[in-house]
């Protein structure tokens, strides 16, 4: 089915952005034990698509990418990390192969990765022009998507998995305050398997990105676990290390 609004866009974008040039963003989220990734669906389709969009001529590539998280989330303070370029023969052309060879999603784009580490609480799903509806999915229920998104999404889940071993994650994914075991399921989640909990303590502790509260976390039947927080400055420092 022609889209004809694809079209009408077409137009804007040969005189407002860069050809060749585009940017794909894999939007993780943590909620209730589950990685999540943030996908829209085609209108019209079965098929899902990543945030992704193109970069206007007056901005950098991290602007693009930054833009297009805000219009699909609402979100403004992301951690954004380039994971990779991709930029395969006919990786979006043959989606697109109904169309005159003049569109401007036609032609031949080599687009780069990031990834984006949220709040799902502070984040608004929105849909774009193209899309009926923008959700939150989890990673182990991913639907069918288009050209090499699920290619680029696996290689980001792979690339923040191998982040894990030498830099610290969390800040962008959990809430203000939470518990020890709560921080070791998102890192179990993400791993996709169990982790000592003494060995994790420790590791963690070393990054000294932890503030402990005075306070516990309140209700339960056992001892209530100690509250932290991260902070913020030595979580930025921690960030630009190499390694533990």
């Amino acid at each position: 089915m022609i889209d004809k609004e694809l079209e009408r866009s077409s137009d804007a974008h040969w005189r407002t952005a860069l050809p060749h040039v585009s940017v794909d963003c894999v939007v993780f989220g943590f909620s209730n034990s589950s990685l999540n990734v943030l996908i829209l669906k085609i209108k019209n389709e079965k098929n899902w698509i990543l945030p992704g969009g193109y970069v206007f001529k007056d901005e950098s590539l991290d602007d693009a990418a930054k833009r297009v998280l805000f219009e699909r989330s609402g979100a403004e303070r992301i951690f954004l990390n380039v994971f990779g370029v991709f930029g395969d023969i006919n990786r979006s052309e043959n989606y697109f192969a109904a169309y005159k060879d003049d569109l401007w999603h036609k032609q031949r784009f080599i687009t780069v990765g990031y990834y984006a580490l949220v709040d799902q609480t502070n984040v608004t799903p929105i849909p774009d022009s193209f899309s009926e509806s923008c959700e939150w999915v989890s990673i182990n229920q991913l639907p069918t998507m288009v050209m090499d998104h699920e290619l680029i999404l696996k290689k980001a889940l792979k690339t923040l998995r191998e982040q894990l071993s030498y830099k610290p994650i969390g800040y962008n994914l959990m809430p203000k305050t939470f518990t020890m075991p709560e921080l070791q399921s998102l890192y179990e989640t993400i791993l996709g398997q169990k982790l000592n909990r003494g060995n994790f303590y420790r590791k963690i502790m070393r990054y000294d990105i932890l503030i402990k509260l005075d306070e516990p976390r309140k209700g339960g039947a056992h001892k209530a676990p100690h509250l932290y927080r991260f902070d913020e400055e030595k979580y930025k420092k921690a960030l630009n290390e190499l390694s533990w």
